[in-house]
């Protein structure tokens, strides 16, 4: 039985919950042990629970997800919940959280307790997560923005989702940029390793032993990457990793994506480039680094290796990137960019649209 990163936090919430009745806990526990591979036997002995209950919860999750793990009310059929309460639900879910709750967004046991407070309505904050599943909305999450100011920003936009959507037959398009400032942060005890029904745990401070720059080139037609760690961040440096990335295309046609750092213009790189007429730069437009598909790159290596990582020197951090690269490298698969220059254009003049009302209605 397979549980998403989301389904598996709602059972823990279940069963940690001091609201919650000790069966409804139980029956979450039996789905939760059984995700994470326990066999059944063994949770029916741990629980106090018959074989035939074990099958019956895990059968009536994956059927009715948290409804399911309620039961039958005796008696008759469960109460049905008013369709406007359900809508109230959605549409507040939808907004954010009123003044004067002092809340920054919204979860399911506040926005049950604000219904109840301000409209005496009263629902389970696992109804209110219910709906959240069939409606797909997640208030909990949260996102970044930032509007370019560019004046070539749309020029700019469709040379570089150009070469993504349609690269010149027989050229190379490399994607490049530096991830600046790489810690190697080390615990200040042993991290606990995984073991049977415990998570990885790791104090909370740490110490620094200093950081590497890591330049990376990725080859958007075959995901395969180049990277490598310097002490420093300049143009040489930028220049020296540029030549290597760019070696093993030698005699075609390089279309390279990378951004507006002062390093990528200096004049020994300018004078480099003249000299070997066959590389291209495509620059991304100001303050839109997140054009430059090396970008994803950097943010799945930062959450598989870097981010949990305990590093006691820089060294150790340097190959643990090193690894992480040739690991990527065995089965590299490229980056399926679908977003069109027209579609990206929209999105931006929508945003456009949203900030000038919002500070138009601010200044009221």
């Amino acid at each position: 039985m397979e549980l998403s990163v989301e389904q598996a936090a709602e059972l823990r919430e279940l069963v940690s919950s001091r609201d919650v009745p000790a069966d409804i806990a139980t029956r979450g526990r039996i789905v939760l042990w059984s995700a994470e591979g326990r066999r059944r036997k063994d949770i029916a002995e741990l629980l106090g629970v018959s074989l035939p209950t074990v099958d019956r919860w895990k059968r009536r999750y994956a059927e009715h997800g948290l409804a399911g793990l309620e039961g039958d009310r005796p008696g008759g059929a469960r109460e049905q919940v008013p369709v406007r309460v359900r809508a109230r639900v959605i549409a507040l879910t939808r907004m954010t959280p009123p003044d004067g709750t002092g809340l920054s967004h919204w979860s399911t046991r506040e926005l049950a307790k604000y219904l109840k407070r301000t409209e005496d309505i009263t629902v389970s904050w696992h109804y209110i997560a219910r709906i959240w599943r069939e409606e797909n909305l997640k208030p909990y999450r949260s996102g970044t923005f930032k509007i370019s100011k560019d004046p070539a920003f749309a020029q700019k936009v469709a040379d570089v989702i150009g070469l993504y959507l349609d690269p010149p037959g027989g050229a190379v398009v490399l994607s490049i940029d530096e991830k600046t400032q790489v810690q190697a942060l080390d615990r200040t005890q042993p991290v606990l390793p995984v073991a049977f029904a415990a998570t990885e745990k790791r104090t909370h401070d740490y110490v620094r032993h200093g950081t590497t720059n890591l330049f990376a080139a990725l080859d958007v037609g075959t995901g395969e990457v180049i990277g490598e760690c310097k002490p420093n961040r300049n143009g040489a440096t930028f220049l020296a990793f540029l030549k290597k990335a760019v070696k093993p295309h030698a005699g075609k046609e390089i279309h390279v994506v990378l951004d507006n750092l002062s390093t990528h213009t200096t004049p020994e790189v300018k004078a480099w480039l003249s000299k070997n007429p066959h590389i291209h730069f495509h620059f991304t437009p100001v303050g839109s680094s997140w054009l430059n598909q090396i970008e994803i790159w950097f943010g799945i290596l930062t959450r598989q290796s870097i981010r949990r990582g305990t590093f006691s020197s820089v060294n150790v951090l340097v190959k643990q990137i090193r690894d992480y690269i040739s690991s990527w490298n065995q089965e590299a698969k490229p980056f399926t960019w679908t977003a069109t220059a027209d579609e990206v254009l929209a999105k931006v003049r929508l945003v456009q649209t949203n900030v000038k009302k919002l500070v138009n209605n601010n200044s009221k």
